[in-house]
């Protein structure tokens, strides 16, 4: 399996042929990511993590492709592609299932608090071949999983770098990818970054910032 960073929560894999995409959003580049995918995965509803207009169209050029998102992501694009959900997929916590050779584990429900007037929406963390974990905007520990490869939300309005660290010590998958950094200038990105790598190497994981469009295989 090959993973493919685009900017900020979107990811590409690529596995025997099939293309899966987590989180095509509007801070990153959703098409290039889109195309040729299988299947897509939606963390939350979110714009920065789900471009809807561009998702919508895609759907509609490619009557196979497959969707799964929490209830309020398909209740959203359901409207928008006038009530033809059959390739639409609700989830949430809990669930297993696979897609286009891709096996697939769910964990959480909601969206880490950003303030208490400002709504909890649903979230959705997926774990990927049980090896490769997206968390979207959570710190959701995938219980009972070895994680391999953990892709790390760096910088949000809900976070701090102390809550970063304490979840990438939770996790302990023994390699760490960055995401969620399109808020931080380079400097700021540096500075997250640095810290992270050295608080978490005690503890058994090595981060790595990926560049866009780097490729590492998994």
């Amino acid at each position: 399996m090959q993973l493919t960073k685009f900017s900020h929560s979107c990811v590409r894999l690529d596995q025997d042929g099939s293309v899966l995409v987590v989180d095509p959003g509007g801070f990153s580049e959703v098409d290039e990511a889109l195309d040729g995918a299988d299947v897509i995965l939606i963390t939350h509803e979110h714009p920065d993590h789900i471009d809807q207009e561009r998702v919508v169209a895609f759907l509609q050029a490619n009557a196979a492709v497959e969707l799964w998102a929490p209830a309020g992501v398909i209740d959203a694009l359901g409207d928008a592609l006038d009530g033809a959900t059959d390739r639409l997929h609700a989830v949430g916590g809990g669930e297993e299932f696979s897609a286009a050779g891709f096996e697939l584990r769910t964990f959480g429900n909601q969206h880490a608090l950003i303030h208490p007037l400002i709504p909890v929406v649903g979230n959705v963390g997926f774990l990927i071949n049980g090896s490769l974990y997206h968390p979207g905007d959570s710190f959701t520990v995938p219980d009972g999983v070895e994680v391999r490869t953990l892709l790390v939300p760096v910088h949000a309005p809900w976070s701090k770098l102390s809550e970063v660290v304490d979840f990438v010590i939770a996790v302990r998958a023994p390699r760490a990818f960055q995401i969620h950094e399109a808020l931080l200038s380079k400097p700021g990105l540096d500075l997250f970054e640095g810290n992270l790598t050295r608080l978490a190497e005690p503890f058994g994981t090595a981060f790595r910032h990926l560049a866009l469009r780097e490729s590492v295989d998994l």
